[in-house]
């Protein structure tokens, strides 16, 4: 007998579950396998949901990170190649921005790849990334700052010119500063 049914209201459930298949698959027929598994899984074991352990979109996301899981473990692992960078001026300047913000979280660690996921694929917050991972906000807090962190660094780097040939390279000022010369 179930008393309350954690998929009692699914629309809103499934919607976050693709978005954070896509997340972390890529928008498609993997992120839509991913969330066909997940709610296949979530009808046949939903007996099992604990209201008391959290929100159903914790424990249907739950299910869907296993899901996502399988289908990696099935797939040969992405690679840096993998990510094609559009020509310059073909594209418009928000999907140039997707594909180098999607490059640059696959340079992540898995940790902070998914963390980023769930906060901003399934649009979770800190304490329902800490249910549905067992852990403290403040430590789910800490990561997602240091993951962004992170992110932002690789960003910057990709955004770094190259020096030309018409600058010196960057040479130490007293105070560790860096001054760059002319020519």
């Amino acid at each position: 007998m179930i008393r309350f049914d954690p998929l009692a209201h699914p629309e809103p459930l499934i919607r976050r579950v693709y978005a954070y298949a896509a997340y972390r698959l890529g928008d498609g027929p993997d992120a839509e396998d991913a969330t066909s598994d997940a709610f296949e899984r979530a009808l046949r074991y939903r007996h099992s949901y604990d209201r008391s352990k959290g929100e159903p979109v914790a424990w249907v996301l739950g299910i869907a990170r296993r899901c996502v899981d399988d289908i990696f473990l099935a797939k040969p692992p992405v690679s840096d190649l993998e990510i094609e960078g559009a020509a310059p001026g073909s594209l418009e300047p928000d999907v140039v921005n997707r594909l180098s913000v999607g490059a640059a979280v696959l340079q992540l660690d898995e940790r902070a790849r998914e963390l980023i996921a769930l906060r901003f694929g399934a649009d979770l917050t800190a304490r329902q990334i800490g249910e549905l991972l067992d852990e403290r906000t403040n430590t789910i807090e800490v990561a997602l700052h240091r993951a962004l962190a992170r992110l932002r660094a690789i960003l910057a780097d990709e955004e770094t010119p190259e020096p030309n040939a018409r600058q010196k390279p960057a040479v130490a000022t007293p105070r560790g500063e860096p001054k760059l010369g002319r020519r």
